[in-house]
């Protein structure tokens, strides 16, 4: 029996291991779903990703299949044994949504695909996360989570101002991720539409065509425009150069100043941060922020022509220089926050798990692993939901370990 709680909690998921849907799988897992991952019965490929606890290899020690298989129960079986038919007969009859990211043609030539099992069931959301999607001339072609991020365009998008660095790769697998949102969004409207009175459906997710609409305004102009994006440090990549909204704190670490506000109430959370500051009389051009609360703010449209609107907004930037300056970066972003400023600091990723903000969200989230002695510390959502919790409900599934729970029958040398 499962032990999730949450707003999905008595939904049925059958996950088929691997690699492009473990992360939907984790999510609806964190969201209360029942999560049952088959993988092999020789393992996974996956329990072989590095790194591993200790730096000592093992197919329990694999720190990518604890993360992405959290918050699951698991079983073994193989998909092209027969001995197993029945079992995966069982499993699809049992279940609400299958989750899966199978090479093109592998479950069909099993007569597992979605055509036939969903023919007897159609109920049942099928949900299929591939590099191109099932249907989609380029579903063959190898790919990882590098080449899907280049080509679907947020590499072009990520970088620095200087163009002769090459562009940079978003870390932490997020291709995977972006697919795997996706695909949580849909499955939760087909989820709605199912408890409705309708059918289910086939959600096929593109990881590459998920990775392009999410290049914010990239994609946009390209099709709009035929203008292309340009990277640019720690900001939006655009088609022309925009002001950097980098800077140092008082002790030379960098910070963000975010994008300076443009209506009245930014406009006196800038002055009153100043005064507080001691620095309102240090910055003479705190005259154009009161302009700017007795103009009604500022619109972006004008910058470019308005020349007091671009002294305003000018010094509105300026002031947050200032303040950055002569703060530590913390207390810098600490400030800006509380008055509803998106300004921050940079941390070290050794920083991060520490850091007291990120800690309130609960990001850091200890995880009861039985045979450690001690919890062990995962990343968490970093979401906090009023009436949705999301949370890790249980360690990553050792090799066979809900088998009997699950199908009835003990895993072979469990």
């Amino acid at each position: 029996m499962s032990t999730g709680t949450g707003p999905l909690q008595g939904l049925r998921v059958l996950e088929l291991a691997g690699e492009w849907c473990a992360f939907a799988g984790k999510l609806l897992g964190e969201l209360g779903a029942d999560v049952v991952l088959v993988e092999p019965r020789a393992g996974s490929p996956l329990r072989r990703h590095e790194p591993f606890a200790g730096d000592e290899p093992g197919v329990e020690r694999s720190l990518w299949w604890w993360h992405y298989q959290s918050s699951k129960r698991g079983v073994a079986l193989d998909l092209d044994d027969a001995g197993d038919a029945e079992q995966w007969r069982r499993l699809f009859g049992a279940v609400d949504v299958v989750v899966e990211g199978e090479a093109p043609g592998q479950l069909a030539a099993l007569g597992l695909d979605h055509p036939t099992v969903r023919a007897g069931r159609p109920e049942l959301i099928w949900v299929s996360i591939t590099p191109f999607g099932r249907d989609n001339p380029r579903a063959d072609e190898p790919a990882t989570d590098l080449t899907l991020l280049a080509g679907g365009g947020p590499v072009w998008s990520c970088g620095y101002d200087d163009h002769t660095i090459a562009p940079v790769r978003g870390g932490g697998n997020q291709a995977l991720h972006i697919a795997g949102l996706h695909a949580v969004a849909a499955t939760l409207v087909a989820v709605l539409h199912q408890r409705a009175g309708g059918p289910g459906q086939h959600i096929d997710v593109s990881m590459h065509a998920a990775a392009n609409v999410t290049t914010e305004a990239a994609t946009y102009h390209w099709l709009v425009a035929r203008e292309t994006v340009q990277r640019q440090t720690g900001r939006h990549a655009s088609h022309r150069p925009t002001q950097s909204l980098g800077a140092f704190d008082r002790d030379g670490r960098p910070v963000n100043t975010g994008f300076p506000p443009t209506q009245p109430a930014g406009f006196q959370a800038v002055l009153d941060w100043l005064q507080e500051a001691g620095l309102l009389e240090d910055f003479p051009d705190a005259v154009f922020l009161r302009l700017g609360i007795e103009r009604g703010g500022v619109h972006l449209a004008d910058i470019a022509s308005d020349v007091e609107a671009q002294a305003i907004f000018g010094a509105a930037r300026d002031a947050l220089l200032l303040l950055a300056s002569r703060l530590t970066g913390y207390e810098f972003f600490v400030g800006g926050q509380r008055r509803g400023l998106a300004v921050g600091v940079i941390n070290a990723p050794e920083e991060v798990m520490e850091d007291p903000h990120f800690q309130a969200t609960g990001f850091p989230t200890p995880v009861v692993y039985e045979d450690r002695g001690a919890p062990v510390l995962h990343a968490g959502s970093g979401l906090g939901f009023e009436r949705t919790p999301w949370r890790i409900s249980r360690r990553a599934p050792h090799l066979g370990e809900h088998d009997e729970e699950v199908l009835g029958r003990p895993f072979p040398g469990g």
